[in-house]
């Protein structure tokens, strides 16, 4: 491949950090490809094409030869695994680390989170039990955000669409915030040529300015003693270390030590005395990451899971309420998770939310958009309950719930682009589970000699294999 052309002046930045080496291998080498597997799902990398070797400081982060289709994945789009920058997986590490002594459930905010890598990376990571908020400005971001998360199928989830100014009025509501800021993204010039074009250090200090308004929205709803994971895609100090600087000294914070193998290649911070953690491709394989972790002053307190939330109803319900569910939806509920949720109506909607955190939901609702919580089980349309493509995919279905039918890749994929399958002879009619290679895929009505294909439209395979 050519060169790529790197603006002097950044180049210069470089020099004066002492990253020579690093600007070369921005301009010279090629960016990695790897995947996250769902740990829930019981994937293993057998079941990843191309897969190479291990992430050294994620469990279940691999590398790939080469880049696949993955759209034509069905495994994809089961959820199964995720598409994540490697460095990116190092947000699971962090939060393992932070949650070793505790093994409480906890209440996290991811604030800035589509698409969604470093929220499901944080699930994976979190407690038994644990709630995460994902939230996402933009409307296009946050419904891809919402797409992932389902397909990742925790129940403990909740997706907010709004600006972080609206978590000001959650005041010690969450004991952990990843705050993955918007930047630069100087460390993503060798996978993103627009990263290239549109960087200024007019930019910088622009993305600076928003990074500050975004913690300070933050920190009110962060726990006394509570957790903030500071991260950017980018290496300029104003962004990274003058910034978490600026919270320890103008917050009251503390900066905390995580624990990472010298042999990652991962370099510490320039020019500071806290502790912070920097990506560079030309020290290992991933893009470029910053990391750093402060605690917020205080005696940290959990959150109660046997408050009496887990009979409240979330804000906003209306008149709706548990009279109103069908026997039915409440029979798709698998036994294990039967006492362990919340089943309500809203509109034409039947939703299953856990328990223990109801109240934390309601005041979500209070403040800003809720577009997704929980398992939406079913619509209701007329007489008929509707099974959701969430519920297809999550651990809450029973597994007796529905009749099933186990069908190929190339019928997989005429089901995500889709088209109309053809079920056995002997399915029975009404609401059918479709499989593939043993995992649910989503639903279909039989009608006998037909049936009506019932995956999102939005979700839909647009392109051709």
């Amino acid at each position: 491949m050519d060169r790529r052309i790197l603006p002097e002046i950044f180049l210069e930045k470089l020099k004066e950090m002492n990253l020579t080496q690093l600007g070369d291998a921005l301009a010279e080498g090629e960016p990695c490809v790897s995947v996250r597997l769902n740990a829930s799902k019981n994937v293993s990398a057998a079941e990843v094409p191309e897969i190479c070797a291990e992430v050294p400081w994620c469990r279940n982060g691999f590398y790939l030869d080469r880049r696949p289709r993955f759209t034509f994945d069905p495994l994809l789009h089961q959820g199964g695994y995720y598409v994540q920058e490697a460095s990116s997986m190092f947000h699971s590490h962090v939060v393992s680390q932070l949650c070793k002594d505790s093994g409480l459930p906890l209440r996290v905010l991811d604030s800035c989170a589509a698409p969604g890598g470093k929220t499901t990376a944080a699930i994976d990571s979190l407690p038994e039990g644990s709630l995460t908020v994902a939230n996402e400005y933009v409307p296009s971001r946050a419904a891809v955000l919402r797409e992932n998360l389902i397909k990742w199928s925790s129940p403990f989830t909740v997706v907010t669409r709004g600006d972080t100014a609206a978590f000001r009025r959650l005041k010690n509501s969450f004991d952990m915030i990843i705050a993955d800021v918007p930047c630069s993204g100087e460390g993503m010039m060798r996978k993103d040529p627009e990263a290239i074009a549109q960087w200024s250090e007019g930019l910088v200090s622009e993305c600076a300015e928003r990074q500050w308004m975004i913690i300070s929205n933050l920190w009110p709803s962060l726990k006394p003693g509570g957790f903030l994971i500071y991260s950017t895609c980018t290496f300029n100090r104003l962004e990274n270390e003058e910034m978490v600087s600026r919270i320890i000294e103008e917050l009251g914070a503390e900066s905390v030590a995580v624990d990472v193998d010298p042999e990652w290649g991962i370099a510490p911070g320039i020019s500071t005395p806290h502790h912070c953690y920097r990506f560079m491709p030309d020290r290992l394989k991933g893009e470029g990451l910053f990391v750093a972790v402060v605690r917020k002053e205080g005696e940290w307190k959990p959150f109660s899971p046997d408050t009496p939330a887990r009979h409240q109803k979330a804000k906003g319900k209306g008149k709706s309420g548990r009279t109103q569910i069908p026997k039915e939806a409440s029979g798709w509920i698998d036994s294990l998770w039967a006492e362990k949720v919340t089943l309500y109506a809203e509109n034409d909607r039947i939703s299953a939310f856990p328990a223990a955190h109801m109240d934390l939901l309601g005041k979500l609702k209070g403040e800003i958009d809720v577009i997704h919580e929980g398992i939406p089980l079913a619509t209701v349309k007329g007489r008929d309950l509707i099974p959701s493509q969430p519920l297809a995919l999550s651990p809450l279905l029973s597994q007796s719930a529905f009749p099933t039918a186990d069908i190929s890749r190339d019928e997989a994929l005429a089901y995500l682009s889709g088209d109309a399958v053809t079920l056995p002879d002997d399915t029975p009619c009404g609401f059918v589970l479709l499989r593939y290679s043993g995992r649910p895929l989503g639903f279909v009505k039989n009608l006998g000699r037909r049936s009506n294909n019932l995956y999102p439209a939005p979700w839909r395979i647009k392109s051709k294999l």
